[in-house]
Parts: C-alpha cells; sequence; structure tokens
C-alpha cells in the first residue's frame, strides 16, 4: 500500500469514535444498496417504457452550478434540483470537488486517479471512513455552512430524495418511479463519475495543468455539463465557461449566457485571452 494511504488510515484510526466508524459502514452499505437498486431499475427499464415515464427521466437530469453568482432564489432553486441528482446534498458534493481541486493527484484527492480507475470512478463512494481521513473536517465549505438553506438540506437530504421517489410512484406508477429514479440516477451518477476517471486518463491537454486532466469529447457528450473539456476546467478552475472553443459543447454555458442576459446571473467569470495563451502549451512550443 503507497504512504499516503497508509497515512491517512492510520489518521483515521487515531481519530475515529466506533460510532462514527458505525455509522461509516451504514453509509457505505446504502450507497451500495442504491447503486445495486439503480443498476436493477435500468435491467427492468425495457420493460417498463412509456414516454411519460421517459420524459420524466430527461426532465430531472440534474444542472451543474459554474462559476458566476445568481440570485439567491435561482441559487437555492438549482441547488434543490441538483439535490436530486442523489449525489449528495450542496454543501458535501461542493466539498468533495473542491478538495478535488486542491490536492489533485494526490492522496487527499477524494477521487484521486492515482489509486486506480475504479477508485476514482465510483469506489470511493463505498469508504466514507477513507473518504473522512482524506477530507478531515471539511472546513472548505464554510460559505455554504454559514446560510441555514444549506445546513437544512444537509439535515434532511434522504428524505427530498426519498419523497421524489414516493411522488414519482403516486403520479405515474412504476414506470414512472423506474424511469426518474433508477434510470435517471444511474445515468446521472456514470455520467459524473466518468469525468473522475476517464477525463484524467484518455484525452487531449491543450493547456499546461499540473495534472493530467483531458478534454474528452466523448465523456462531454455522455455527460452533457461541459465537464468533458476537463482540461480547460483544471487550468481555469474559476471559468463558468468551460467549453473554452466555440466548437466545445457546454449546455450549462448557454444557460448562463441567457440568465446574464435577463439580469439574473453576475460576475460571469471567464479566462481572457492572455490567460489562456499563458497555459497553452502552444506557448511553450
Amino acid at each position: 500500500m503507497a504512504l499516503g494511504a497508509v497515512y491517512i488510515e492510520q489518521h483515521v484510526e487515531n481519530e475515529l469514535t466506533p460510532s462514527k466508524r458505525r455509522l461509516d459502514y451504514v453509509w457505505d452499505a446504502v450507497n451500495l444498496g442504491i447503486v445495486i437498486l439503480e443498476h436493477i431499475c435500468v435491467l427492468l427499464a425495457p420493460f417498463h417504457f412509456t414516454w411519460n415515464a421517459f420524459w420524466v427521466a430527461v426532465v430531472l437530469i440534474k444542472p451543474l452550478s459554474q462559476s458566476l453568482k445568481l440570485a439567491k432564489p435561482l441559487e437555492y432553486l438549482f441547488a434543490y434540483f441538483g439535490l436530486h441528482a442523489g449525489q449528495g446534498d450542496p454543501i458535501f458534493w461542493v466539498s468533495i470537488h473542491r478538495y478535488h481541486h486542491q490536492f489533485v493527484y494526490s492522496y487527499k484527492d477524494p477521487h484521486s486517479p492515482i489509486e486506480g480507475f475504479w477508485f476514482s470512478h465510483i469506489n470511493w463512494i463505498f469508504q466514507h471512513t477513507y473518504l473522512r481521513g482524506k477530507c478531515l473536517k471539511r472546513n472548505n465549505v464554510m460559505d455554504l455552512q454559514k446560510q441555514a438553506y444549506y445546513r437544512f438540506l444537509r439535515r434532511t437530504y434522504p428524505l427530498h430524495v426519498l419523497g421524489l421517489g414516493l411522488l414519482l410512484y403516486v403520479a405515474g406508477g412504476l414506470p414512472c418511479f423506474i424511469w426518474g429514479m433508477g434510470v435517471r440516477m444511474t445515468y446521472g451518477h456514470h455520467a459524473t463519475f466518468i469525468i473522475n476517471s476517464v477525463c484524467h486518463i484518455w484525452g487531449n491537454r491543450p493547456y499546461n495543468t499540473k495534472d493530467l486532466s483531458k478534454n474528452n469529447w466523448l465523456a462531454n457528450l455522455f455527460n452533457g455539463s461541459g465537464e468533458g473539456w476537463h482540461n480547460n476546467h483544471h487550468a481555469f478552475e474559476f471559468s463558468a465557461r468551460l467549453g473554452l472553443e466555440w466548437w466545445q459543447l457546454d449546455l450549462p454555458w448557454y444557460i448562463i449566457k441567457i440568465l446574464e442576459s435577463l439580469g439574473l446571473a453576475t460576475d460571469v467569470k471567464v479566462p481572457t485571452d492572455i490567460q489562456k495563451l499563458k497555459k497553452s502549451f502552444k506557448n511553450l512550443e
């Protein structure tokens, strides 16, 4: 085992109480059960197909946050939509994302590519104790923790996801539940996970970053959020625009421009041509 992983395990051994460790095991089991159930729904989906159920799945695909300021009600609405992706509450996922960028390609990266393809893709979500050791107290999201709305979502997160599942079942029966929860969440999970795994292995690197993040057009097409231009994202973490070339598909960016034109999004950050040139590999030739 690598020294970084050994240190993390020793730190966790010293810091965790037995009750916290048991709680971590429970969450690991819950996550595994959810993933298994999702994939069972995918197998059942062709036998329960209806167009209504299909469009429920499409409409509920989560929006992704970007580097900008939204009107507070709109920010909270988007965060609530994102919560229903079943990938944790906003405080959790923002903290994980910030740690990833801060400690990329080290053992403190929550889903570090150096620990293998499958760890970075999905296995990390089944290792709460190990993750706790990597992320310590998660004090990198004080801006969110100061807001009562995000603290409320953190405390009540499972109720919202379960409530949506119940609502879909009552409204449209088993087909709506299978497509609106199982198929949608399976797609959403793997669309996110391939960014953590595939986009750190295959693709091209137009910008000189401290890591091996890649732009991968196929991953971006599958993900649909612009995150597939992952080298762009790591080069300019502050940027609301991920598809920096005109031909790089970036659906959230188009939505952001509409919101900006309506005055609902402000302080939209994008890299300048000089910033892009400084980080470009072409500038090193």
